[in-house]
């Protein structure tokens, strides 16, 4: 015998959230530097917009895309669960231009740290409580607009008319009514995105702290799970 079997432990999540070009995803970018020992996956809530292949494309652009309704969240709690057993699993991919799933998805295996990025990955309780740690990035609105400007134009075909149409009609009210509330359950908040390098290393830290009490755990061969962060 050669004692009680040791069961992987389950990767840190970490829930990032923010308006709309806040930079979330750098900021998740800027920690991947700090951990080169340790496999990372970064996982999109937009990759889990409902699929709208069954509207007309004209029902499609109706379609309010910064409302908690639009996410298939369901899918993407069942999907982290399953990364905490150890197992891969498969994200749809969206196409952007016609606001559909692709037939393929992307396959992601499981990993040391998780990160959760999206504009309403604070706003879901249920989100919320497999978050280990749970952040939000805090930008001005007006240098949030001009990046979801470049980026809409850039990477997904809009006019700047769309965009400017899109942000005053339905991404502001959303942003002023499900992100920004949404702050308070984050455990840190951090002005400036990805280019605060103070919270970048503070963010760091703490994640190399959890990571030190799970390999303390691991060598004394507690097969327990710890509990994600919860409500705070």
């Amino acid at each position: 015998m050669n004692g009680p079997e040791r069961h992987p432990l389950p990767p840190v999540i970490i829930g990032l959230a923010g308006g709309s070009g806040s930079g979330k995803t750098t900021v998740a970018y800027r920690l991947r530097e700090s951990f080169p020992g340790r496999t990372i996956q970064i996982i999109h809530h937009d990759s889990y917009y409902h699929d709208s292949s069954h509207l007309p494309m004209e029902r499609r652009l109706e379609v309010n895309y910064d409302h908690p309704g639009a996410f298939d969240t369901e899918l993407l709690v069942e999907h982290l669960e399953t990364l905490r057993r150890g197992e891969a699993i498969e994200v749809p991919q969206y196409d952007y231009s016609t606001h559909s799933r692709r037939p393929e998805a992307t396959l992601v295996e499981p990993a040391h740290i998780v990160f959760v990025e999206g504009i309403l990955v604070l706003e879901s309780a249920s989100l919320r409580d497999l978050m280990d740690i749970r952040l939000y990035v805090d930008v001005d609105a007006d240098e949030r607009v001009l990046r979801r400007m470049a980026r809409d134009i850039r990477e997904r075909g809009r006019t700047m008319e769309s965009v400017v149409d899109q942000y005053l009609g339905v991404v502001k009210p959303m942003h002023l009514q499900f992100c920004a509330p949404s702050k308070r359950y984050a455990h840190l908040i951090i002005p400036e995105g990805g280019h605060n390098q103070v919270a970048v290393d503070l963010i760091a830290a703490k994640i190399q702290e959890v990571f030190h009490e799970r390999d303390r755990l691991h060598d004394a061969g507690w097969n327990a799970q710890p509990t994600p962060g919860g409500e705070t």
